[in-house]
């Protein structure tokens, strides 16, 4: 066996693990430290490492890969002033429409958050956006924002701040634990994901 924890089975030629990698060469030092953040805490996870996913054909094998979990789209959004940001999980096909969010929390109109914010509050490059940045928002710069069909799913799929790997956890652990231990809670949106 080349990882740690049990081969859970292979799917779509992506292996899901259990736990952290075995070997942690040439793995960025910011997904490690999800890995002993969710270790310390008690969170229980399963990781699949794959290529950059910057395909819809690639992102399909990952999601078959997690299933059942919901994969999130993760959208950093800011108000005009760029002054209030947010992290908004939603369901991968559901769509942001600002009008709908802006109404819910009372703010002014969102857009996307220039890339110098991700990195700038949670560590992240474009492409990687995940809830586990919010380990990094020690100042708490950043409200997460979580539609419903979110919070009710069983399991969640998300990045550990890179985009060559990805986990499947148990969403209550997410809100329960890993929120709680990054000192950051939520507020729940409801998107009708309808054009």
């Amino acid at each position: 066996m080349t990882d740690k924890g049990l081969e859970e089975g292979k799917m779509s030629d992506l292996i899901l693990y259990k736990g952290r990698p075995e070997c942690e060469e040439g793995r960025l030092e910011k997904e490690i430290r999800v890995y002993d953040l969710l270790d310390k805490i008690g969170v229980e996870y399963e990781r699949v490492d794959h290529e950059a996913a910057e395909t819809m054909e690639a992102c399909a094998k990952i999601d078959e890969a997690l299933a059942p979990a919901i994969i999130c789209k993760n959208l950093l959004l800011c108000n005009r002033q760029q002054d209030k940001f947010y992290l908004l999980m939603i369901k991968e096909d559901k769509k942001f429409k600002t009008k709908e969010i802006s109404q819910q929390i009372n703010s002014a109109r969102l857009s996307f958050a220039p890339p110098e914010f991700m990195e700038r509050f949670l560590d992240i490059t474009p492409g990687s956006v995940s809830v586990m940045g919010l380990m990094n928002d020690k100042e708490n710069n950043v409200q997460l924002l979580v539609d419903e069909d979110v919070i009710n799913a069983v399991y969640v799929g998300c990045h550990p701040c890179i985009n060559t790997s990805s986990l499947r956890l148990k969403t209550e652990d997410v809100f329960e634990k890993f929120l709680v231990a990054v000192h950051h809670d939520y507020i729940k949106v409801v998107l009708k994901g309808e054009d």
